[in-house]
């Protein structure tokens, strides 16, 4: 799936942090053999054997993407769009370098084969109160029930000067929602995990208080409810809310379009999934009405019981039928596979035609007296080509 994500690093110090009560876990995930650092199921092989509380295994998930991955300032506006996220894990561990999306794809991953849910979620920042021109990326994970806000960029490091200086930043490390929000807004307000919701015109004046005065917003119900949806409905979903919490800047409005073309493109892969199966059953329903053509051109030969007889033609009708009824509910689709569709509607109307006719030649078969039915037979023509 194409992301249209642009990424940016953050420019701002932190000073001040508090003495990092992760040492034993981090110094553990220091001595991760290199060998297993080349893949994430490496890396969650370590972190399973090593840890054992979820809360645990975050902080070693955490730890290891922002120490091992170097923000690649070269490359901040030049990503590539078609790169899929296994690629993109896989060229990261490779080169150790990556901008915000590669921090937050090896995390998602990592943390997902330590068996804890994650997301990676996409947004914008404000820094210095000022919101930043470039959208970003980050992850949320639920731990021990709750959910908690991760940035393994922001958390990696600082630039100054242009240049890339590694320091761990646990500011960015399991934050409360109500706390990120002032920094991080994303796209969707259900990735916000707030009872009440900000809007994107509030978290760019910077009123991002908790307002109680406001609806009450079920995240956790509503969560539970996206999981059990199609991929189809996500996108929907997702692209209504993002519409409604305002479209107030030009990242959202990338964003929205970015999600009405994903709900496109999935509807139009549903439907052209649906398409492959009717055509797969036309095609066996062909080979089906093929094969009586044969048995009738051989005179019904061997003989068969009569109800036999029937089911050969009854059967591939029955198949063409559902295939009719079928194809006329696949959803919507992109015009490109208008054409294909409408060749098979066609193909399904004439081999129907094709189907009926032998069927009454079987009825008037069957209602006649042995000795009658040896004159009926003519010779017929196998009926056309399977598609493919």
């Amino acid at each position: 799936m194409k992301n249209i994500f642009l990424f940016l690093m953050f420019t701002v110090i932190s000073f001040g942090q508090a003495k990092k009560p992760y040492a034993l876990i981090d110094a553990k995930m220091d001595k991760i053999p290199l060998d297993l650092c080349t893949s994430t199921d490496g890396i969650a092989k370590y972190i399973n054997e090593n840890f054992k509380s979820e809360n645990d295994k975050i902080r070693a998930v955490f730890y290891w993407t922002a120490s091992n991955i170097s923000y690649d300032i070269d490359n901040i506006a030049s990503i590539d769009f078609s790169e899929v996220s296994p690629d993109k894990i896989k060229n990261t561990l490779l080169t150790k370098k990556g901008v915000c999306i590669h921090y937050a794809e090896v995390f998602n991953d990592i943390a997902q084969k330590v068996n804890l849910k994650s997301y990676i979620v996409g947004g914008y920042t404000k820094q210095n109160g000022k919101v930043d021109v470039l959208s970003h990326a980050w992850c949320a994970a639920k731990i021990d029930s709750a959910w908690w806000l991760f940035d393994p960029t922001w958390g990696a490091g600082y630039i100054q000067n242009k240049k890339f200086f590694k320091k761990i930043n646990d500011l960015n490390f399991k934050a409360a929602p109500n706390q990120f929000i002032a920094t991080h807004m994303p796209f969707d307000y259900l990735w916000q995990f707030l009872n009440y919701t900000v809007t994107n015109q509030e978290f760019i004046d910077g009123k991002t208080e908790i307002n109680k005065t406001k609806p009450k917003f079920d995240f956790q119900g509503q969560i539970e409810e996206y999981e059990r949806m199609s991929e189809v409905d996500k996108a929907r979903t997702a692209l209504i809310r993002i519409q409604n919490n305002g479209v107030k800047n030009k990242l959202i409005q990338e964003m929205v379009q970015f999600k009405k073309n994903e709900a496109d493109g999935l509807q139009n892969n549903e439907a052209m999934a649906k398409m492959q199966d009717i055509s797969d059953n036309y095609n066996q329903a062909i080979a089906q009405f093929n094969d009586f053509i044969m048995y009738r051109n051989n005179r019904f030969k061997p003989l068969l019981p009569d109800e036999a007889i029937k089911e050969m033609i009854l059967a591939p009708k029955q198949k063409i039928l559902d295939c009719q009824d079928r194809i006329y509910k696949i959803g919507k689709f992109n015009d490109n596979n208008i054409s294909n569709v409408k060749s098979l509607k066609n193909s399904i109307i004439d081999v129907l035609k094709q189907i009926e006719v032998q069927e009454k030649f079987v009825n008037d078969y069957l209602s006649k007296s042995k000795s009658a039915r040896k004159g009926m037979f003519t010779k017929v023509t196998w009926f056309g080509v399977p598609l493919k």
